[in-house]
C-alpha cells in the first residue's frame, strides 16, 4: 500500500500528459502478458523521470540570475520603485523605518526579485551605536538584514520606533538591528541573516554574501 501511494504521488507530480506519453511509448496499454513485470518496470521508469524532474527544478535556482542570492558587488534597489537606480545611504531614512530592497547585478541590471528570500531590510543608524561585527558590516551607518524570519518564514514587517527594534508580526519575535539583528525575545531560533555592505561610488553595494542561511533551516 505504501508503494502504491508513493507511485500515485509520483504520477500526480508528473501530470497526466507525461504518464500518457510513457504508457503509449512502453506498450503498457496493449500488452496483456507479464503485467506484473511491466507494471514494475513502468513504476521504476516513472520514478526515474520524477527524480530527473526534481533535479531539473533545482537547477533554475542556481542558474537564473534573478533568483540567485545577493553576490559581492551587487547594488541595491528599492522594492517600492520600478526604477533600477541604485540606492545611496542618504536614501535610507535615518533612525528608521527600514527600507525594503532587492539586490541587483551591477553589470547587467538584473534585479534578483524572483525569490522572496532576497528581500532585504535596510536601516540607517548612528554608527556609534552599532555593536561589534555590525559596525564592520555597515556602510555609512546603513545595515542590511534578511527580511525573512527564521522561525516560520514570515516577513519581518514591523518597525517598533520607540524601542528601535525589528518585529515579525506573525509570532512576535523581536530583533536588535544594532547588534547583528540578534533575537531579543520571541520564538525565533536565531538572528536574521546579515548582509555586509560597502559604498561604491556613493552607492550601497553588497560586500559579502549573507552571513547565514536565509529563512527556515530544515530540521
Amino acid at each position: 500500500m505504501a508503494l502504491a501511494r508513493t507511485g500515485q504521488a509520483v504520477v500526480d507530480g508528473l501530470g497526466c500528459g507525461a504518464l500518457d506519453r510513457f504508457v503509449h511509448s512502453s506498450n503498457l496499454s496493449r500488452t496483456p502478458m507479464n503485467i506484473e513485470n511491466s507494471t514494475r518496470r513502468g513504476f521504476l521508469a516513472v520514478v526515474s523521470v520524477a527524480g530527473l524532474k526534481l533535479a531539473l527544478e533545482a537547477i533554475p535556482a542556481l542558474a537564473q540570475p534573478a533568483s540567485e542570492r545577493p553576490k559581492e558587488g551587487d547594488l541595491l534597489v528599492s522594492i517600492e520603485s520600478e526604477s533600477t537606480s541604485a540606492l545611496e545611504p542618504k536614501d535610507v531614512p535615518l533612525g528608521g523605518p527600514p527600507l525594503l530592497a532587492w539586490p541587483m547585478d551591477a553589470a547587467d541590471k538584473t534585479v534578483r526579485k524572483d525569490s522572496r528570500l532576497n528581500k532585504i531590510l535596510l536601516l540607517r543608524l548612528d554608527p556609534s551605536t552599532l555593536v561589534g561585527a555590525t559596525k564592520d558590516r555597515a556602510a555609512e551607518g546603513v545595515v542590511a538584514y534578511s527580511a525573512i524570519c527564521p522561525h516560520a518564514g514570515c516577513e519581518v514587517n514591523v518597525w517598533a520606533a520607540e524601542q528601535q527594534t525589528l518585529e515579525c508580526s506573525c509570532h512576535y519575535s523581536h530583533y536588535n538591528p544594532r547588534d547583528g539583528a540578534s533575537v531579543i525575545d520571541g520564538p525565533a531560533p536565531r538572528a536574521l541573516a546579515a548582509l555586509p555592505l560597502k559604498s561604491v561610488e556613493g552607492k550601497l553595494a553588497v560586500a559579502k554574501p549573507f552571513t547565514g542561511r536565509v529563512g527556515i533551516v530544515p530540521s
